[in-house]
């Protein structure tokens, strides 16, 4: 692996946690505000699993997060672009709520609870890239790779283990900042995620061969017995 895309990767990721940090506390108005430290904790103790994970067993992967290659689908693009602006939008306003105070009596407990579930929401989401060789942030078929479907770690329970702790994470993330007009923009991105899960699949049962196997046994997308 060129050190230079390394370099390059691990910039990328330190200027989304300082973007993150810059949203939180400008818009907080203070630095003094341990749920964001605790929110920016939980990213980068998550990019360096993930970035360990990558470097490791698929370094592949990291040339693709930072050249993206061709064949994105134009829904994949339009839907990854609104969930960034709702996720910048849910930081200001979490931070906007926390200077003006539009959220008030908000649980201790729950915001305790809501770092845990955001920390076990991405392990799990961390188990489904180690399991994963063809783990990628876009929705392709990588028949560059040899693309198959995958059936072993979390994806012998669901189709798409790390959509669960994508969406889990985005419902704990506004507790944890306990703001009640952040959950309103989180809930959206759940909405998306959601979306994006049945727009992969189907792409997936229809391009990628052995997956409509693979779907006959594991019958679920994201939660077993539901859908």
């Amino acid at each position: 692996m060129n050190t230079k895309l390394i370099a390059r990767y691990v910039l990328d990721q330190i200027l989304g946690i300082v973007g993150m940090g810059v949203a939180l506390f400008w818009s907080a108005g203070r630095i003094d505000w341990w749920p964001a430290w605790a929110a920016i904790a939980v990213w980068l103790a998550c990019y360096t699993a993930m970035d360990i994970l990558l470097l490791r067993f698929n370094p592949e992967l990291m040339a693709e997060r930072l050249t993206p290659p061709k064949g994105v689908k134009t829904w994949d693009r339009a839907i990854l672009s609104i969930l960034r602006l709702l996720q910048l939008v849910r930081y200001i306003l979490a931070g906007l709520d926390q200077r003006y105070g539009w959220t008030s009596g908000f649980p201790l407990a729950a915001q305790i609870a809501a770092l845990i579930v955001c920390v076990l929401s991405y392990a799990l989401l961390t188990w489904a890239m180690a399991s994963n060789a063809f783990f990628s942030q876009i929705v392709r078929i990588q028949s560059d790779r040899g693309h198959t479907a995958v059936t072993n770690g979390p994806y012998r329970y669901v189709r798409h283990p790390a959509y669960v702790g994508m969406i889990i994470f985005e419902l704990a993330m506004p507790t944890l900042l306990a703001s009640w007009w952040a959950i309103i923009v989180s809930g959206l991105c759940a909405i998306l995620l959601i979306l994006r899960t049945a727009l992969e699949d189907r792409t997936l049962q229809a391009e990628l061969t052995g997956y409509v196997d693979y779907a006959r046994q594991v019958r679920y997308r994201l939660l077993p017995g539901i859908w």
